[in-house]
């Protein structure tokens, strides 16, 4: 039973046994610097479950979440079927743990096999894991995976490839002997002449995006015939949304495909959770991390559902383990799939479609602005340049009053480019939003 001290020689009592023999709970925190002491602990009076509740409400509703949104970045405000929160919020999905033990988690592991085989289908890949955390950290998973693969260090990175994820991949690989090469887009394209240049029998990858974080639209079939002739694997960051209508990563020959799932039924939520996903030629599957999912039968033809090729040390693995990727994903996983499964194939076309189709009429009312021109040098996604005649950060502040984020300033992460920013068009944007964006920037620049 746990005994509540009732006076101050009761908690002197209890000092003293552990080691404060003055009596004074001070000397619990002489350790702590002045500067960083509480001035009191002074608290106010509890409140009851409806007052924290309407106070709560209160300070929500100081976020600015009613948005019309232009950002994109890698992350995008799609469409999310009333259904996927409907399933996903049945207590058996939003508390299942991770399912290690087969016989009480056949719903779950089902659930991620699932996913893994819509994964395989929409990258045109042969193999899926579950459990990556978000599209950045599964680039660098990936880069890892391929310098395991190959037993070689260098990695040539396109200038197209998110700056975000570039940032992470330098964060988590910073004590580590890896040569890293960033060549740059020409015209938004992955300049090919460049990616050759540095190509060598030391090359373990050529990390590329597609679309790139321009919004640039590519096809790198030549970019892998050429790196698989020095021996180098090509792992690719793709939009999941976007390969509805584009060239999938395993029609290029690539080696391993990953991406932000995000935008498969996942809220923005003010930054996360995200979901990774990576999914690799089969011959690579011992090589992956995470966990798969497979499918097995027992002595009576019943089928199961298991997991299996586990890198991680703990399962015998030691020396030669993966990273050890221990939250479970499974939920976001799992919004994925029914996203995927509730749209389908002809929905996904239809959904992709209708992103092309607004970004290229946004394109059009845009440029119709006084000193704003848009960049057309490749063909794009749901992504696109403009350059502004003013700073896009005074800009953006500016619209956020009239509840419309404009974009993303490119300054940020481009030192050549702080004129520039990146607007994003998904299919949730209406005629009359997109107009009402172009008549607020055009106030905002002249007015």
């Amino acid at each position: 039973m746990n005994y509540i001290p009732q006076s101050d020689a009761d908690r002197k009592e209890m000092l003293k046994a552990i080691g404060i023999s003055s009596g004074d709970i001070n000397e619990l925190f002489k350790g702590i610097p002045e500067s960083l002491k509480a001035s009191s602990f002074d608290l106010p009076a509890g409140k009851s479950e409806f007052e924290v509740e309407k106070y709560i409400k209160q300070l929500a509703k100081k976020n600015a979440s009613e948005l019309i949104t232009f950002v994109g970045g890698g992350f995008y405000d799609h469409y999310i079927p009333a259904a996927i929160d409907s399933i996903v919020s049945r207590s058996e999905f939003y508390t299942a743990y991770t399912p290690y033990q087969p016989e009480a988690s056949q719903g779950t592991l089902q659930a991620i096999y699932e996913y893994q085989s819509a994964i395989c289908r929409l990258t045109g890949m042969e193999a899926s894991n579950a459990s990556l955390y978000d599209g950045g950290t599964a680039l660098y998973e990936a880069a890892m995976m391929a310098i395991r693969v190959t037993g070689r260090n260098k990695i040539i990175m396109d200038g197209g490839v998110n700056p975000i994820y570039r940032k992470m991949l330098y964060s988590y690989t910073t004590n580590l002997s890896i040569e890293f090469i960033e060549t740059p887009v020409t015209h938004g394209q992955s300049n090919r002449g460049e990616i050759e240049k540095y190509l060598d029998d030391k090359t373990a990858a050529v990390i590329l995006q597609n679309p790139n974080f321009f919004g640039a639209i590519d096809d790198h079939t030549d970019i892998v015939d050429v790196c698989h002739k020095f021996g180098a694997l090509v792992v690719e960051s793709v939009y999941p949304i976007s390969l509805g209508v584009l060239k999938s990563p395993g029609e290029m020959g690539i080696d391993i495909a990953t991406g932000e799932g995000q935008s498969l039924g996942i809220p923005l939520s003010f930054g996360g959770p995200y979901l990774g996903f990576m999914a690799v030629k089969k011959k690579f599957v011992r090589k992956m991390p995470g966990r798969i999912v497979g499918i097995t039968h027992d002595d009576e033809l019943r089928r199961g559902f298991v997991l299996t090729l586990q890198t991680r040390e703990q399962h015998i693995r030691r020396e030669k383990a993966t990273s050890n990727i221990c939250s479970n994903e499974a939920l976001c996983a799992l919004r994925a799939l029914i996203y995927m499964c509730l749209i389908g194939k002809d929905g996904l076309k239809k959904v992709a479609q209708l992103c092309m189709d607004k970004c290229e009429y946004a394109k059009q009312k845009l440029e119709t602005i006084k000193g704003v021109e848009v960049k057309r040098s490749s063909p794009t996604f749901n992504e696109f340049i403009i350059r502004l005649p003013k700073n896009p950060n005074e800009i953006i502040g500016k619209l956020i009053e009239k509840k419309i984020a404009a974009g993303f300033p490119l300054g940020r992460y481009y030192k050549e480019m702080d004129c520039y920013m990146l607007v994003a068009v998904t299919e949730k944007r209406t005629k009359q939003e997109i107009a009402l964006f172009a008549e607020a920037l055009e106030d905002a620049l002249w007015n």
